[in-house]
């Protein structure tokens, strides 16, 4: 049965083999101090004495008072990394998850894009449809700025519906009632066709 999670010590001795197989640390050479080992794995030296200790027990370094750590072989290092095969290793992890975060950035931005244009689309219809949105502008010297949107109870002196914010280049789509109205927001609305008006001089406090 696969373990679910290994210990910090045995990772790190799963680290330090891997970088023996790989090559960049080589046979005959010393491995750095416990300290320095701890300081670069950001944990204590006596995790990394118990890392050491399990490479010395399967005979891939040897230590000793006079010598320090000593690698021994980069073939008992394999043998030993290999029991460890139904683990992803962290460059493959790395980069699922920097395909990952690609993905997301594209339909991010697909979706951005796709909003931009129903936006736009509804701007030039505006006077066609109750239901597409108008654009207001919360100006610097606006009263309201940092309130909540159930806080101003801004249906009910308004008539309009906030459905998004454009805020600094991005859209909130659905922000709810306790989305706070920033400078320079731009509100989308819904209402009918007096809500731009009502919004208007609510905001400006008239």
């Amino acid at each position: 049965m696969e373990r679910t999670q290994i210990p910090i010590y045995e990772r790190i001795a799963i680290d330090l083999a891997n970088r023996i197989y790989d090559g960049k640390l080589k046979v005959g050479e010393k491995i750095h101090g416990r300290s320095t080992l701890a300081s670069e794995y950001k944990v204590s030296p006596e995790t990394v004495r118990r890392a050491i200790k399990i490479l010395e027990d399967v005979e891939i370094v040897h230590s000793t008072k006079g010598s320090g750590i000593v690698i021994a072989s980069k073939e008992k290092a394999f043998k030993y990394i290999s029991r460890f095969s139904h683990l992803a290793s962290m460059k493959e992890l790395e980069k699922r998850m920097n395909s990952l975060i690609a993905q997301r950035t594209m339909l991010d931005e697909q979706l951005y894009e796709t909003l931009r244009k129903i936006i736009d689309y509804s701007g030039r219809l505006r006077h066609t449809n109750p239901l597409t949105p108008i654009e207001v502008d919360i100006f610097p010297d606006c009263r309201y700025i940092g309130k909540s949107i159930s806080e101003l109870k801004f249906w009910q002196n308004t008539g309009g519906t906030v459905i998004g914010i454009k805020r600094n280049g991005e859209l909130i789509i659905s922000p709810g009632p306790y989305a706070s109205i920033l400078e320079n927001d731009v509100l989308l609305v819904v209402g009918d066709e007096r809500t731009y008006d009502r919004v208007v001089h609510f905001l400006k406090g008239e």
